[in-house]
């Protein structure tokens, strides 16, 4: 909603929906936005976004689907709930997209993936990716890559956050106070992925730590951290020792296992 906002859309043309009235007064007070209830906001919009847990979709639908005109795009941000399962619930020929994106959003810096469901054709999914560009980055997958992508990007900031926060420990662990190690991690971690991302970002020097060339793939930019013999290089073999790549891949395939599930229950 704030990423609507920022793209130039004014406050009347968007209305919320939320069950707790401490969160609606919120909403309303922080954007401009009116709060009403689900069925009065899927009557006035033209686009629906279903932004619900898994286990509350079915009852939101039946509440929401009366009032759904027809040729509103309806959009689920729910993970694991097929298209199939939102479209089955609304008057025949309504165009639903599934979108699976993630917390960074708040910052701008969203990862989102979008697929065409059940009536909709690629103007509903252009205008869904239009919707989600003003909070990060979009791209367009099939419905089947979905689960993949829970489990990668839905779920990875808590993968990313878990081993910073072990990282932090290891500072405290080693003497340095915490916020010290906290700002210590968190800008490594910022600065590690503006390389991976941005080709070209800074010209690193050459010396043992900052050597690689942004945008390169991970496994060059890793090595050249890796001096032989070194520092780096001995964190990394106990690393492996500990079987933290194996445990990694398994965290993904568990994620994706559960999105599966999901659907299908």
């Amino acid at each position: 909603m704030s990423g609507l906002l920022r793209a130039g859309r004014t406050p009347s043309e968007v209305v919320a929906a939320e069950r707790d009235p401490g969160r609606a007064a919120e909403i309303t007070r922080r954007y401009g936005v009116e709060v009403v209830d689900p069925a009065a906001a899927a009557a006035k919009a033209g686009v629906v976004v279903l932004a619900t847990k898994p286990q509350d979709m079915g009852t939101v639908l039946a509440q929401l689907a009366p009032h759904v005109a027809p040729g509103t795009l309806v959009v689920s941000v729910a993970a694991g709930i097929t298209s199939a399962f939102v479209a089955e619930r609304l008057a025949p020929g309504t165009p639903v997209v599934r979108v699976m994106t993630n917390t960074p959003l708040l910052v701008g810096e969203a990862m989102s993936a979008v697929c065409a469901g059940p009536g909709a054709g690629d103007e509903h999914v252009a205008a869904v990716e239009e919707m989600l560009r003003p909070v990060g980055r979009v791209v367009r997958v099939t419905e089947t890559q979905l689960d993949a992508v829970t489990a990668l990007s839905g779920s990875g900031p808590a993968y990313f956050f878990y081993l910073i926060e072990a990282m932090i420990e290891g500072g405290v662990l080693l003497g340095l106070p915490r916020a010290l190690a906290a700002e210590l991690v968190v800008q490594t971690a910022a600065g590690s992925a503006r390389m991976l991302r941005d080709p070209g970002a800074g010209d690193p020097g050459d010396s043992d730590g900052a050597g690689g060339a942004a945008g390169e793939h991970p496994s060059l930019l890793r090595e050249a951290v890796t001096s032989p013999g070194g520092t780096t290089v001995a964190a990394l073999r106990q690393l492996d020792r500990g079987g933290v790549r194996a445990a990694v891949l398994d965290a993904v395939e568990a994620a994706w296992a559960r999105s599966r599930e999901l659907g299908a229950s």
